[in-house]
């Protein structure tokens, strides 16, 4: 059974029905947060949180501190039944739903959590303050839900990255697992934004995933970080309708000192048809000389 909760004292009430036992024996709670709407991605997190821990929860919450815009606020899609029914068939045993006046009382928040330097990279240009509302609406369910871990999507590698840090800098108990992106059957990365997209904007968008691919064979081929960029950058070159906004490679933390070989992230933002799409992926750099084809396959 699927409980719903709206209150802090509901949710008190609910976690400590749900994770009766002693320390060493009590059932461990996974946390999903979204902002509703849920989709075919948010399903992959939720199934991610039943496999590893006892006791599922979902947050769905949309909250005011992530937009620039009241319209963009105001718009938002709130389809609260539809999610419901979704987490229902999913097995979540716990949504918290809170209102705006019960997670921030009193009104707008006063105390926030900044993101510090990497807030202003990549994304940051484009949505200033977005990642200090992100953190703080994040650190208000971390310390309110107590999960033993969270979930999130790899899709948003920058927010994932960030929430990181800020468990680490606090010293936070949770643990933060990523979740790797769901494409459709084209290729496309899952987005609410997506239904936004014509039938022409969407053979456009599928670009950005043909990018990513391209890159991670000119890596897999022992490409350099400059080779491997150039690549993916062909790509998008080829389509018109797309507008890049960035195609950066960085290591996984994303400092932009990027290492000779390893492991990396290719992160890419563009806009189609006025609908901005974000999308990344991991690649792993050979080190100059190296034959990087497998041992197996030589």
């Amino acid at each position: 059974m699927t409980e719903v909760v709206r209150t802090r004292d509901e949710l008190a009430q609910a976690r400590s029905r749900l994770l009766a036992g002693t320390d060493e024996d009590r059932p461990k709670l996974g946390l999903v947060p979204t902002m509703g709407a849920l989709h075919a991605g948010h399903a992959t997190l939720i199934e991610a949180a039943r496999s590893e821990c006892q006791v599922a929860a979902v947050s769905i919450f949309v909250n005011p501190m992530q937009f620039s815009q009241e319209s963009d606020l105001a718009r938002y899609p709130r389809p609260f039944e539809d999610d419901l029914a979704r987490c229902v068939e999913l097995g979540v045993d716990l949504i918290w739903a809170p209102d705006v006046d019960v997670m921030y009382p009193g009104g707008p928040a006063q105390v926030w959590v900044t993101a510090g330097a990497l807030a202003n990279q990549l994304e940051g240009p484009s949505r200033p303050g977005h990642f200090d509302g992100v953190l703080t609406v994040v650190t208000k369910l971390l310390t309110t839900v107590r999960p033993d871990r969270a979930y999130f999507g790899e899709k948003d590698y920058q927010q994932l990255t960030l929430i990181r840090r800020m468990v680490a800098d606090f010293g936070g108990d949770v643990l933060i697992r990523g979740v790797p992106t769901v494409r459709d059957a084209d290729g496309l990365a899952l987005s609410s934004r997506n239904v936004f997209l014509s039938v022409n904007g969407r053979r456009a968008a599928l670009n950005l995933g043909a990018a990513l691919r391209k890159a991670r064979f000119a890596a897999s081929s022992g490409g350099t970080a400059a080779e491997v960029l150039s690549a993916a950058g062909t790509v998008l070159a080829g389509a018109p309708d797309v507008q890049v906004e960035y195609l950066e490679l960085r290591d996984p933390d994303l400092s932009p000192t990027l290492p000779a070989h390893g492991p990396a992230r290719l992160l890419v933002a563009a806009t189609v048809e006025g609908v901005r799409l974000i999308d990344n992926t991991a690649v792993e750099l050979t080190p100059a000389g190296s034959d990087p084809t497998p041992a197996e396959s030589r």
